[in-house]
């Protein structure tokens, strides 16, 4: 149930803080889940049919302008995601393009499993897409930590 996924702070241990400047996005839910990154990852990015149709759709839109669309190459990756840095606490996925840097960081503890997206924008486009794409973003984050607490939920 997406009622179980609340709006938090990102925790003050995530590698995220170290990349956090003053025009950056941040955003960051959790939800109650006593799976490992690594898995909660998995499920986050292994996309419902709905999200899929929007990450088509973006293919489309964004395909004139040279946006990479399936992640760069990478021997680890969770979905598109090429895998940065994982812990045993956190996993770090993303990639850099041409308009902004993103990363999601995937963080458990305390019962908890938090979803947080970082985004650099590096121009006015990168500004202008993020500011199209946040609705889809809000939506997708909060189903696959929805999906999280189906999959994990403490017992």
């Amino acid at each position: 149930m997406m009622s179980d996924v609340v709006t938090t702070a990102l925790p003050p241990g995530s590698i995220l803080h170290a990349r956090l400047e003053k025009s950056d996005f941040i955003d960051c839910y959790s939800v109650k889940s006593c799976l490992p990154p690594r898995r909660a990852a998995e499920i986050i990015t292994d996309f419902p049919d709905w999200a899929r149709f929007l990450l088509r759709a973006r293919r489309v839109v964004t395909m004139p302008f040279g946006l990479i669309n399936d992640g760069p190459p990478a021997l680890d990756k969770v979905g598109m995601f090429p895998v940065e840095i994982e812990s045993g606490r956190e996993l770090v996925a993303g990639f850099d393009d041409k308009h902004l840097d993103f990363r999601v960081s995937v963080m458990s503890y305390d019962g908890l499993v938090f979803l947080a997206t970082w985004v650099h924008p590096h121009n006015i486009g990168g500004r202008l897409y993020l500011g199209a794409v946040m609705p889809f973003h809000v939506m997708i984050s909060r189903n696959a930590l929805a999906r999280v607490r189906a999959a994990g939920a403490p017992r």
